[in-house]
């Protein structure tokens, strides 16, 4: 039976599996993955794709871009996760991670990229579960504010801050060969 969860209710995986639409499932909240993003935040996203996977393509990880769930499991049970999540982009270094559903476990790199509605989400709820199951880089760009945040992960939390300007480039604290020149993601405007 395809429903819609109430979305002041505490949920299960099995819940999550009977949601009509795009949802996420962190800390047992439902949050709806509509409206459809701006072309603005489309086109950031597709231009962090191409870098990511490009700088990539050879170095045995794999760049995927949402809609692409990634599930996180307090006992590595991955028939019924905790969290059911999808980061605008994931960087996947260990193929045994990924399977027909997507990606059972912290990817190495997680992006995403702000809109109204999931800025507090991304920089909170998000924040927080990226800690705590090791996802070793999170960044947050900011179309708004044209900013980017990057968090590198040290002994289990983020304590590598790094903000990024319009002007400036990201750099990977993971791999600095990583960069990513910021002008780029707002040349559409």
């Amino acid at each position: 039976m395809i429903s819609i969860p109430d979305e002041k209710k505490i949920h299960s995986f099995e819940d999550w599996l009977t949601w009509d639409g795009t949802w996420e499932l962190i800390n047992g909240k439902a949050y709806n993955m509509s409206p459809a993003p701006t072309a603005l935040h489309q086109y950031i996203v597709g231009e962090l794709h191409f870098a990511l996977r490009t700088f990539f393509q050879n170095r045995s990880c794999f760049v995927f871009v949402a809609p692409f769930d990634v599930f996180f499991s307090e006992s590595d049970n991955y028939e019924s996760p905790d969290h059911v999540i999808q980061p605008d982009l994931s960087v996947v270094c260990s193929k045994n991670q990924i399977s027909k559903n997507g990606c059972h476990g912290a990817p190495t790199i997680i992006v995403e990229v702000l809109s109204p509605s999931t800025a507090l989400k991304d920089f909170n709820e998000k924040f927080n579960l990226y800690q705590q199951y090791g996802v070793q880089e999170y960044w947050i760009v900011d179309p708004g504010n044209r900013t980017a945040h990057v968090y590198a992960l040290q002994n289990g939390a983020y304590q590598v801050r790094s903000l990024y300007t319009e002007q400036e480039t990201i750099h990977s604290t993971l791999t600095k060969e990583l960069q990513v020149p910021m002008i780029k993601l707002f040349s559409m405007e």
